[in-house]
C-alpha cells in the first residue's frame, strides 16, 4: 500500500562533508554510488564531481558526518548550506523509518562579502545571525524513503507516475518545511541530495497506534505575530493532525485539522498580558473566508467548522465575524458551529464536550475515516474534515481534538472487532493512559512550535482530570508565553519568514532597524524604564522613612513615587515601542 521511493530516485542516507577553502564536498559514505557535490565556498554555486579533491598537507580540510541535505538560502551576497548533522530514529511510518532532526548546522559560502561595501556587510550580518535562530527549529522529521508529508489516504491515492516521481516531488508542498530552500537544488536537478523536511509533532506511545501533525508553511509563524488568515485565505497555525492504527492486518487512518480564523485580523504585543484585537479589511473578510473553505473543500470533502471562542470580551468580536464571514457559504457540504468551551466546560469540567460531540457525531459518522483491509483493499474512505479553532488553536483545539480523536479510534476499533457496541479505552486503564500521554505530548509540541511553550490544559488530555499541579504548570507557562512573545518572538518571526521565503533579499531592502529611529524611539529602552520605575520607588520609601525627621522629605516622596508612576504609564501606553518586533520589510500580499 504505501509508496515507497523508486531506486533510481534514491536518497543518500549518510554523507560526508569536506570542508576545504574555496569549496564544500558532498560525499555520500552509505554504500550509493553516486556523485559528489561541490559547493563554491565565494558564490554558492553546485556541481557534481567524480571524487573529492586529493588533499595535501597545505590543505587539510576539516571533516562532518551529515545525514541530509535541507537546501541552501542565498542572502545579499552569500549562500548558506543548512545540513542535517545529527539525527534520532522515531519509529516507522506506516511500515518505513523516518526520523527526527536532532542539530541542524548552517555552511557559509559568503567569501565574496569580503569585497562588499560595509553596509552590505552589516546588513548581511544581521540576516545570518537569523539562520542561527534557525538552527534551533523544533520540531523537523524526514523519511528518506517515503513522503510523510501526505495522509494515508492521499498517499495510496497517487498514481503509477507519481510512485516514480523523487520524494520531493510528491511531497504536498503546504507541508514542506525547507520547500523554499530546496529550489536551488531543484535548478541543478540534485534530486538524490534534496531531503523533504516537514515541521510535525509525531507521537508513537501506543503499540500499533501513531499521530503525525503536519504543520503549514503558507502562513506559519510565532503565536502573536502570525494570527488571522492572509489575502489567499491561508491561515496562522494550521495543523493537520492524523491517527493512524494498524491492527490484523488492517491500516486505518482519521484526519482533523486545525487553523487560525479565516479572516484579516492580529493582535500586536504591546506589554499588556493580552493585547487587544484588531479586524482589519472587514469588506474582504467574506472573500477570505470563502477562499479558505473552498481550498479545504478541494483537499479533504466535506467541512464541519467548530468555533471554540469566548462569546464575550475581545474574543467575541472575533466569533462574531467569523459567523458573518461564512454565512454565505453555509450548506450540507460547509457548516459552521460556534461552541462557547470556557462558558460551557469553565476551567475544570472538559467532561462537558460530550455536548459538543452529540452536535457533531452525526457529520463524524457519515463522513468516516479510512481503511485499507489485509488485501490492501480500500474499506472505507474519508469524505470530510473537522476543523476546530480557538484563538491560538492550541489549549482548548487540543483539548477538543483529543476527544475527537478517542472517539474516532473507538468506531475504528469496533469496525475491526476488537470492540464491541459497549466499550470504550477507558474500559482499558493502560490502554486508556497511553492514550492519553499520546494527545497530550502531541498539543505540547504543537504548541511550542507556535508558543515556545508546552500546551495549557495540558493535564486534563494527561490524566483526565484538572489537577493543582496542572492549573500551577499552566500558570508558570502563560507568563513564559508572555515573556517569549513580547522579547523574543520578534526576531524567530524574521527568522522564519526568511527561511520560508515570505522575505525575499535584495540589495534594495533593508532591515526596519536601518531607518533612523525619532523621538522618543530613540531612547526607548525597556530596561531603562525598569530600572526608573525600580529606583523611584526605591528612593520614595526611603524618603517615606525619613519624613519624621524633616516634612520636606514628603515631597520628595511624592516626586519619586510620581516618576515611577510616569514612567510606568509610558511603557503600558507605549508598550510597543518596548518589545522585541519582526524588523523585516515583509512582500505585499
Amino acid at each position: 500500500m504505501m509508496v515507497k521511493a523508486h531506486p533510481s530516485q534514491k536518497l543518500y542516507t549518510r554523507m560526508r562533508l569536506w570542508e576545504f577553502p574555496d569549496q564544500y564536498i558532498v560525499e555520500p559514505t552509505d554504500g550509493s554510488s553516486g556523485s559528489c557535490l561541490a559547493v563554491n565556498r565565494v558564490n554558492g554555486s553546485m556541481s557534481l564531481v567524480d571524487e573529492v579533491p586529493h588533499c595535501t598537507m597545505v590543505r587539510v580540510p576539516k571533516i562532518q558526518t551529515v545525514f541530509g541535505v535541507v537546501g541552501m538560502l542565498k542572502l545579499l551576497a552569500g549562500s548558506y548550506l543548512l545540513v542535517i548533522t545529527d539525527r534520532e530514529s522515531v519509529g516507522t511510518y506506516l511500515g518505513h523509518p523516518f526520523f527526527k532532526v536532532l542539530s541542524l548546522k548552517v555552511f557559509p559560502c559568503d567569501h565574496s562579502l569580503k569585497n562588499s561595501p560595509e553596509e552590505q556587510k552589516r546588513v548581511e550580518s544581521e540576516f545570518s545571525n537569523l539562520l542561527k535562530v534557525a538552527e534551533k527549529t523544533h520540531g523537523l522529521y524526514f523519511s528518506y524513503d517515503v513522503n510523510i508529508t501526505l495522509s494515508a489516504q492521499r498517499l495510496n491515492d497517487l498514481g503509477d507516475e507519481s510512485r516514480l516521481l523523487p520524494l520531493w516531488r510528491q511531497a504536498e508542498p503546504r507541508f514542506l518545511w525547507n520547500n523554499y530552500m530546496l529550489e536551488v537544488f531543484i535548478d541543478n536537478k540534485l534530486d538524490p541530495y534534496m531531503l523533504p523536511t516537514f515541521q510535525s509533532a509525531i507521537g508513537l506511545e501506543i503499540i500499533d497506534v501513531t499521530l503525525i501533525a503536519r504543520r503549514c508553511t503558507r502562513r506559519t509563524g510565532t503565536r502573536l505575530w502570525r494570527r488571522g488568515a492572509d489575502a489567499d485565505g491561508y491561515v496562522a497555525n494550521f495543523v493537520e493532525s492524523e491517527q493512524i492504527i494498524q491492527l490484523k492486518g488492517f491500516t486505518s487512518s482519521f484526519v482533523q485539522v486545525r487553523g487560525s480564523m479565516p479572516f484579516i485580523w492580529e493582535q500586536i504585543v504591546d506589554l499588556t498580558y493580552k493585547p487587544k484585537f484588531d479586524i482589519l479589511r472587514r469588506e474582504e473578510a467574506p472573500r477570505v473566508a470563502e477562499r479558505h473553505f473552498l481550498d479545504l473543500r478541494k483537499k479533504y470533502g466535506n467541512v464541519f467548522a467548530v468555533d471554540l471562542v469566548n462569546t464575550d470580551g475581545g474574543e467575541g468580536q472575533l466569533t462574531q465575524q467569523f459567523a458573518n464571514s461564512v454565512h454565505n457559504i453555509l450548506s450540507n457540504d460547509v457548516r459552521y458551529l460556534h461552541f462557547d468551551f470556557h462558558r460551557i466546560c469553565g476551567h475544570v469540567h472538559f467532561e462537558r464536550l460530550s455536548i459538543l460531540y452529540e452536535h457533531i457525531e452525526d457529520f463524524l459518522i457519515k463522513n468516516r475515516y479510512y481503511m485499507l483491509n489485509e488485501k490492501g483493499e480500500i474499506v472505507e474512505k474519508q469524505i470530510g474534515i473537522l476543523r476546530t479553532n480557538c484563538v491560538d488553536c492550541l489549549d482548548r483545539t487540543n483539548v477538543t481534538q483529543s476527544m475527537i480523536g478517542r472517539k474516532m479510534l473507538e468506531l475504528q476499533l469496533q469496525r475491526l472487532g476488537v470492540f464491541d457496541a459497549n466499550e470504550t479505552i477507558s474500559t482499558y486503564p493502560n490502554f486508556d493512559d497511553r492514550f492519553k500521554i499520546l494527545w497530550a505530548n502531541h498539543g505540547d509540541d504543537i504548541s511550542i512550535q507556535y508558543s515556545g511553550t508546552p500546551a495549557l490544559k495540558g493535564d486534563f488530555v494527561r490524566v483526565g482530570k484538572r489537577t493543582t499541579q496542572g492549573i500551577l504548570k499552566d500558570g508558570w507557562n502563560a507568563l513564559m508565553r508572555y515573556y517569549l512573545n513580547n522579547f523574543v518572538d520578534g526576531t524567530k518571526q524574521d527568522s522564519i519568514d526568511l527561511l520560508q521565503g515570505h522575505y525575499i533579499v535584495s540589495v534594495s531592502r533593508d532591515l526596519v532597524s536601518t531607518a533612523p529611529k525619532g523621538g522618543i524611539e530613540a531612547i526607548a529602552s525597556l530596561p531603562l524604564a525598569l530600572f526608573l520605575i525600580t529606583m523611584g520607588f526605591f528612593f520614595a520609601m526611603m524618603s517615606l522613612m525619613r519624613v519624621g525627621d524633616d516634612i520636606w522629605q514628603l515631597l520628595f516622596s511624592l516626586f519619586w513615587a510620581g516618576l515611577s508612576v510616569g514612567v510606568a504609564s509610558f511603557v503600558k501606553t507605549n508598550g510597543r515601542i518596548f518589545c522585541n518586533r519582526p524588523r523585516l520589510h515583509k512582500p505585499p500580499r
